[in-house]
């Protein structure tokens, strides 16, 4: 393992890559990344969506670690399958963590930080589009982290919050991951083209294209709502 850098935290390699003392820990990082994004409160940063697609590129280094298997989708498969476990599972956790101090904010009395009906509005929001919310809340940075945590804390519930959690989880990793390997492929066999050494403009092309979203959403309500 090479010398740290505060970069590497922003570096999906860095995870995929990592070993101690020359034993490879890629999966298990790659699973616990997921899991912190997408159910501890500071994981916002963390890199989701190049950290899969790239998974996906490098399935062959990360399963090998614990189960050698030599058909090329069972491998791609198993991969997407861990890796959508870990984010259910992280979406419980955030949503346990949301609930747990549902009560605590439902009681807070209004603040310059903090309007209780921002927190009734989000309640109805769930209510209604709960589920698309969730599904949505997976490909984007940042909302994926906060999304269940919301859902908690508005006391979305629990039997809907777990189907779109399961269908949210395994539609984001199966996506990006099985994109990653096989459009790898495609373009190595057809055109020569290793997406292997363009990392960096693959990882800048998800970021832009994963927050293009966001971005437009938040200009387009400062442009109806100038005094916010």
């Amino acid at each position: 393992m090479s010398s740290f850098d505060w970069k590497n935290l922003v570096d999906p390699l860095f995870y995929i890559h990592f070993d101690i003392n020359g034993i490879k820990l890629g999966i298990y990082i790659v699973l616990f990344i997921v899991f912190a994004e997408t159910g501890l409160f500071a994981g916002f940063f963390l890199p989701g969506d190049s950290l899969l697609f790239l998974a996906g590129i490098y399935n062959r280094e990360l399963v090998e670690n614990i189960l050698f298997i030599e058909s090329d989708f069972l491998n791609v498969f198993l991969l997407a399958f861990l890796i959508g476990i870990a984010g259910i599972l992280g979406n419980i956790v955030g949503y346990w963590f949301g609930a747990k101090s549902g009560y605590y904010l439902y009681n807070k009395e209004d603040s310059f930080w903090f309007k209780k009906h921002y927190l009734i509005q989000s309640k109805d929001f769930f209510e209604r589009h709960g589920g698309r919310a969730i599904i949505f809340a997976r490909f984007l940075p940042i909302f994926r982290t906060f999304a269940p945590i919301v859902a908690g804390i508005v006391t979305m519930d629990k039997r809907k919050f777990m189907f779109y959690n399961v269908v949210s989880s395994f539609l984001w990793t199966f996506t990006l991951i099985f994109a990653g390997h096989y459009l790898y492929g495609f373009l190595l066999e057809k055109f020569q083209i290793d997406l292997k050494n363009h990392i960096e403009v693959i990882i800048i092309g998800l970021v832009v294209l994963t927050l293009s979203p966001v971005i437009l959403k938040l200009t387009k309500k400062k442009k109806d709502n100038p005094e916010v």
